[in-house]
């Protein structure tokens, strides 16, 4: 058994990012959108939205009895259209989201936590249900927030350089926003953004870098290792891979581009030194689009 002291010293440690966060979040979300509010849909579910007057369109068993039975007209009970409100979330938790290329800069993962737990708020203040792929599934409600805090407050244990989506089906017909580097293999992020999308899945992607992935600003002798020290190199002339580098970076982008495309999915770039309130803005905008399709 572990002495109580000892326990109480974890679970402080633990909770200790969980207020901040969740702070910043509501901060950012409040700076963002004020006055966000519910945007219900008529639709399948099975939460009770409201009663409307029926039409000759509608058939009986769409009648409820009970509330036609205290007036001279028939009433219809609607549904809220539930699989278009549900989002779902995907932060990568693996070691390269933990890059920062200066001390002033968060690490690209925490930057990608604040925009996701505020998208959260703004979300969960519009009525919506939220959730976090792939353990946490959507809900509604101000609730939802603090297990959602501590999902993404919770350090990262993923052991592997780069990070995909967790193979499981979203829902059909929701929304979904993926936040990553995307600097991993480009094969498991098509295809879990193609299986979304075949699902009718609308959504958004949001590619995290910091300022120096973008301008590769290293000269002389270097020495280049990954995150999770599996990849190693040395170079004595490193603006010589500028070039390269670059072009590489392009094309990743490029297939970031097609992807969006060919799914519809939105697709944004953001820097580690941007203000978050410009992408959170950008993400808010982003699964609107669409919505008239789902």
């Amino acid at each position: 058994m572990i002495p109580p002291a000892q326990l109480r010293t974890r679970a402080e440690a633990l909770a200790a990012p969980l207020p901040a966060l969740l702070a910043q979040a509501e901060h950012l979300a409040a700076s963002v959108l004020p006055g966000a509010h519910g945007r219900r849909r008529a639709g399948a579910g099975d939460e009770f939205w409201q009663y409307r007057q029926a039409t000759s369109s509608d058939w009986g068993a769409r009648i409820d009895w009970r509330r036609s039975a205290r007036a001279d007209v028939h009433f219809v009970r609607e549904t809220e259209w539930q699989a278009a409100q549900a989002v779902t979330l995907w932060v990568d938790q693996s070691q390269a989201m933990q890059f920062s290329g200066h001390k002033s800069r968060p690490p690209k993962e925490e930057r990608a936590r604040l925009l996701a737990l505020a998208l959260a708020v703004l979300r969960v203040n519009a009525g919506e249900r939220v959730g976090l792929a792939p353990d946490l599934p959507a809900r509604s409600g101000r609730a939802q927030l603090d297990p959602l805090a501590l999902a993404l407050s919770t350090p990262s244990t993923l052991p592997a350089d780069y990070g995909t989506p967790p193979p499981g089906a979203l829902p059909a017909h929701s929304a979904a926003v993926f936040l990553s580097d995307f600097l991993g293999d480009p094969g498991a992020l098509q295809q879990a953004v193609g299986r979304a999308a075949d699902r009718g899945v609308r959504g958004a992607l949001v590619q995290v870098l910091d300022p120096v992935e973008e301008d590769f600003p290293y000269q002389g002798r270097s020495i280049f290792e990954s995150m999770a020290g599996g990849l190693r190199h040395e170079t004595l002339r490193a603006n010589d891979l500028q070039i390269r580098y670059r072009a590489r970076l392009a094309e990743r982008r490029d297939m970031l581009a097609n992807l969006g495309r060919v799914t519809g999915w939105q697709v944004l770039t953001h820097h580690s030194a941007q203000p978050p309130a410009a992408a959170l803005m950008w993400l808010w905008h982003a699964l609107d689009a669409g919505r008239g399709r789902a």
